[in-house]
């Protein structure tokens, strides 16, 4: 099955649905241009597009694997940066909070900044320093991922983060707003479905972190590099992936052993404040 397939299937499920295209559209956080070009074939749809697509159609967990499994063989996606700022990093945002709010188990690792759910707005505004978006561009993104922070209130999903040490101590905000954030790391933590590990520098590593990614559930994985971000639903590329979230969490701190260590971070932070 191509992408002219996929779509083609896509268009008659909901045709057999009875549903709108404008309502799964709306239901898939895509347009309803957007949805006309999958269906009939003018755009080949990403991975995210027909996950989506088919949890606005609730098909049935048949359809959906079979579908799924054609997804996985369709592409492995890269959509580079650039793109997705000329498009709307919000609209970016509200894409990925559809794929949260339908995943049970998330995992993220992150080696380069802290992960975009715990961010505070004046840490995703360092994150975003020198992206050349616009001041407005920047607040509806700001905006659409504290958004996206609400799923974490959701207790019947379960987050899972693994944190490199180096990300907390990379200063890419002013030392009172790193203590602010890490405070928000101790708070989070705390919570019934959220586990925050922390990979010490002390630890002898297992091996390279390479690269961010995030797994939602077994199904899909996005990896993060600099020029790019790449989807995958392909099983051994996701295998892969959760081998090295397992090989990270093996060495990591967690429960009190990592809010102690966040803390020493956090009164470095303050100390430095109170000296300049």
């Amino acid at each position: 099955m191509n992408g002219t397939d996929l779509g083609r299937a896509l268009r008659e499920l909901r045709v057999a649905s009875g549903k709108q295209a404008k309502v799964v559209a709306r239901s898939a956080v895509m347009s309803p241009s957007k949805l006309s070009k999958i269906e009939n074939g003018v755009l080949p749809p990403s991975v995210l597009d027909v996950e989506r697509v088919l949890e606005a159609l609730g098909v049935s967990p048949e359809v959906r694997a079979e579908l799924a499994e054609a997804a996985r063989h369709v592409a492995t996606e890269a959509t580079a940066w650039r793109i997705y700022r000329r498009t709307g990093l919000h609209k970016h945002q509200e894409e990925i909070q559809a794929m949260e709010a339908q995943t049970d188990l998330l995992r993220v690792f992150q080696c380069s900044c802290i992960p975009g759910l715990l961010q505070t707005p004046e840490y995703v505004r360092g994150v975003q320093r020198g992206s050349e978006l616009t001041d407005d561009a920047l607040e509806e993104m700001i905006g659409a991922r504290l958004r996206r922070q609400e799923v974490l209130y959701d207790r019947s999903r379960t987050f899972d983060f693994l944190v490199t040490e180096s990300v907390l101590r990379w200063k890419l905000v002013p030392a009172p707003m790193m203590a602010a954030q890490l405070d928000r790391l101790i708070t989070m933590s705390r919570m019934p479905n959220v586990r925050i590990g922390i990979v010490p520098l002390s630890a002898s590593m297992p091996g390279l972190p390479t690269s961010s990614f995030v797994l939602f559930d077994s199904r899909l994985v996005i990896v993060e590099i600099p020029h790019a971000e790449i989807t995958t639903s392909e099983v051994r590329d996701i295998a892969l992936y959760e081998n090295k979230y397992r090989m990270f969490d093996r060495v990591a701190l967690s429960g009190e052993g990592m809010r102690d260590l966040v803390t020493g971070i956090r009164d470095d932070f303050l100390r430095e404040q109170e000296i300049s």
